[in-house]
């Protein structure tokens, strides 16, 4: 079965049978890759505009970091981060993602006018299935993470990590299902980085299609991710064309949802690949 071709999330119902571009906005001091640059919220919001400006079809919210080890942010500061941003960004014609794993944060921002839920723990907490299932048309992305930001990088293991991920990401997307939410409503996310070692990382991406296959949109996430450290040996900053190279093996490979921090070199690039595509 091929990706569903649309995704209902909140005030949008996007089309899905082009390679979407999801902008990142990190309000947080602490993330592996822009931790510091938008954390305030008038950094944040100018950052997520610029975004737009160069291409960016969805925008993904965080204020709490979760690169490997970081500590846990309380609800209430995620929430002093996050919310005053969502509510800036209103007025773009964009759907706006809020990245957490905590029920409360995950209701204040969609009161706030966020229109996805984008949850690293896979909607494991039925609270926050709940708050998914209680807001009829929020777009949701559940994401597979062995587990936590704490311990995921400690001892990753797997028997056969295309599978495995594939096994839990159907069994969440399900339990979703059950819990009230819409299957046009759901997109799936292998957790890059999230409980993987580089070879898991690179095995899941070259079978991306497993996950494709099951009917519902995937996202991807590499941009900047030491996995394209490890193969180029570059620094975190200094990993734009890995970065591009990686966004377009996922589009080759159907993803829906390419999330990075560099909109327009990613944008430009799927361009010329869908370009070249078209003359096959």
């Amino acid at each position: 079965m091929s990706q569903r071709s649309r995704f209902i999330c909140g005030r949008f119902e996007l089309n899905i049978d082009r390679p979407l571009v999801m902008g990142i906005v990190n309000i947080t001091p602490d993330s592996f890759s822009d931790g510091g640059q938008h954390d305030r919220a008038d950094a944040a919001i100018a950052h997520a505009r610029e975004l737009v400006q160069q291409g960016a079809d969805l925008l993904d919210i965080g204020g709490e970091s979760t690169r490997p080890g970081a500590p846990p942010v309380a609800a209430t500061e995620e929430c002093a981060r996050v919310l005053p941003v969502i509510e800036g960004l209103r007025d773009l014609d964009v759907p706006l993602s809020i990245d957490t794993l905590k029920p409360e944060v995950m209701q204040a921002a969609l009161d706030a006018g966020a229109d996805i839920l984008n949850d690293i723990s896979g909607f494991r907490s039925p609270l926050a299935r709940e708050v998914a299932a209680r807001h009829p048309r929020c777009g949701v992305i559940t994401m597979h993470m062995q587990g936590t930001p704490q311990t995921m990088q400690e001892a990753p293991v797997y028997q056969d990590v295309v599978s495995e991920v594939k096994e839990v990401l159907v069994h969440s997307a399900r339990s979703l299902e059950s819990a009230g939410v819409a299957r046009d409503r759901i997109m799936l996310d292998p957790g890059f980085g999230f409980g993987k070692t580089v070879e898991h990382n690179y095995t899941l991406l070259a079978h991306l299609q497993a996950l494709t296959a099951q009917g519902l949109p995937v996202l991807v996430g590499v941009s900047r991710k030491s996995m394209l450290g490890a193969i180029t040996g570059k620094p975190v900053n200094d990993r734009l064309a890995a970065s591009i190279a990686a966004a377009l093996a996922a589009a080759q490979r159907g993803a829906a949802v390419l999330r990075v921090h560099d909109v327009g070199p990613t944008v430009d690039a799927l361009a010329i690949w869908r370009t070249v595509e078209t003359f096959q």
